[in-house]
């Protein structure tokens, strides 16, 4: 029997992910949870793993494809008495109907239905979300029409040609209407009655919202005339018709033949780059931030990680200026536990957390990640060493997944990596505050009451000032220079 697999919700409340490869192709033989694809995520690189036994039938996606979860991926062909993967809710699913009841009964299947009519609950894998209850088709809203228009009447505008009647005909001809494929295909695109909303899914009306798109001047070439993504897409690019300027439309096609093309690039804003740029945009409009700066001479702890590096006990372990940064901020935070909090304006509560999940910002070929470490505080100085080795080679790598991205408290951004002073970095969505590490130079600098060469450091705090106030943020900022400064103060702070 042929069963498909459906894009399934990945846990993250996204609603479509884009596919990076597949690892099989039509005709292999695959295994139970053998690895089938990756996909991506606003967030992370998923491996999908398969939830049957058998062999592959058909790919309905290509790599590339951005797809909208619940929609199938592939088709598998298996066992009739093969039985999916254990779903979430423990639920057994419905068996497909065999390539034999013939295309109906398939498509039924697909829209969530038996053969008998009623509801039927997909397989879903172990992980990745909820099942969801399929209702069927959802009824169309009914068409409203003027009050002098009986119900039963079609109105002539959304009557074909061929059925309207002759004072219409005649009435569009006196206007001087041509009759050309292109204002046909407009008088398509509103062919819309009055009152009702254009259809389309809730993923493609938020892509129409952030592109600009009127959706009742797109043409939707899906089932029952639905509005798809490339439905939007391609009325952004000129493709679809334009009635009232079709001169300008052709003006523009002609002007990216002509060579305009290789004066601009345009990239999709999708993947890791449209999540980072929706959270960026929430917490620079929804937090108020303070931001504050802090030179240290870093000297001393520079001459700690010579020290330390040369040791039995890190011999093996990778050292940075981050590593004793990233552990003098989790001490400075037992006595600044503002900074470790949450604003919940939904049930208007500050969340003071009683742990630290340390957010470490690492540039990746697929964008900003922000990545952390659980329960970071409750690691030693090797421990921590560890951890945040294998944070960036992991992100290096793209194999970061989500639950590495959620739950983060706090979080340090290292730009001095990239030969940076300073900066005003802005909050993790859900955070209190961020730390930036500024490039370590040798300057000169007071010592001893004398000017000598030392390495210095700038510090950059950024707080959410509903939650932390001036005070409490300096009085954090000062510690961990000040253990920076002079690693034997710890001693004094724990």
């Amino acid at each position: 029997m042929i069963k498909e697999f459906r894009l399934p919700d990945l846990g993250e409340g996204l609603t479509e992910s884009e596919i990076l490869s597949w690892k099989v192709g039509v005709g292999d033989t695959v295994s139970l949870n053998q690895v089938i694809a990756e996909v991506e995520t606003a967030k992370a690189v998923v491996e999908l793993p398969s939830p049957f036994a058998g062999v592959i039938k058909e790919l309905h996606e290509q790599p590339g494809a951005v797809v909208e979860v619940g929609k199938p991926i592939v088709s598998f062909e298996v066992a009739d008495d093969a039985g999916p993967a254990p779903s979430r809710a423990g639920g057994p699913a419905a068996s497909v109907k065999d390539e034999g009841k013939g295309v109906e009964d398939a498509a039924g299947q697909a829209a969530g239905e038996s053969s008998a009519g009623t509801p039927r609950r997909e397989p879903n894998l172990v992980g990745y979300g909820a099942v969801v209850e399929s209702t069927g088709r959802p009824a169309r809203r009914p068409r409203t029409f003027p009050a002098h228009m009986p119900a039963d009447a079609t109105p002539a505008a959304t009557m074909p040609a061929a059925h309207r009647p002759a004072d219409t005909m005649s009435a569009e001809t006196t206007r001087g209407v041509a009759k050309t494929p292109a204002n046909e295909h407009a008088a398509a695109a509103s062919d819309q009655p009055a009152g009702e909303r254009p259809r389309s899914t809730p993923p493609v009306r938020k892509l129409a919202k952030d592109l600009g798109v009127d959706l009742a001047r797109v043409t939707g070439t899906g089932p029952q005339g639905l509005i798809t993504r490339e439905d939007v897409q391609h009325f952004m690019d000129g493709q679809s018709s334009d009635a009232e300027w079709p001169g300008a439309v052709a003006a523009d096609r002609a002007g990216v033949q002509a060579g305009q093309s290789a004066r601009e690039t345009r990239t999709a804003i999708k993947g890791v780059r449209k999540f980072t740029a929706a959270a960026m945009v929430q917490s620079a409009f929804t937090a108020p931030h303070a931001t504050e700066f802090l030179t240290v001479d870093v000297t001393p702890s520079m001459e700690l990680l010579a020290r330390l590096r040369d040791s039995r006990e890190f011999a093996g372990v990778k050292l940075t200026p981050l590593t004793l940064t990233a552990k003098a901020v989790l001490i400075a935070l037992r006595r600044s536990p503002a900074l470790n909090s949450r604003w919940d304006g939904e049930n208007q509560e500050i969340v003071t957390f009683n742990y630290v999940n340390l957010g470490i910002a690492a540039a990746t070929p697929r964008g900003l990640t922000v990545p952390n470490l659980k329960d970071a505080d409750s690691l030693s100085l090797v421990q921590l060493a560890e951890a945040l080795s294998a944070l960036a080679e992991t992100a290096r790598a793209g194999k970061t997944t989500p639950a590495d991205l959620a739950g983060g408290t706090m979080s340090i951004t290292n730009i001095g990596v990239f030969g940076i002073d300073a900066g005003t970095p802005i909050l993790n969505p859900g955070e209190a505050a961020i730390l930036a590490l500024g490039a370590v130079r040798k300057m000169p600098w007071e010592y001893r009451g004398d000017i000598a060469l030392r390495q210095v450091m700038t510090l950059s705090l950024s707080f959410d000032h509903r939650l932390v106030d001036g005070e409490q943020g300096s009085r954090f900022l000062a510690d961990v220079g000040a253990i920076l400064a002079d690693p034997g103060l710890v001693l004094t702070m724990v």
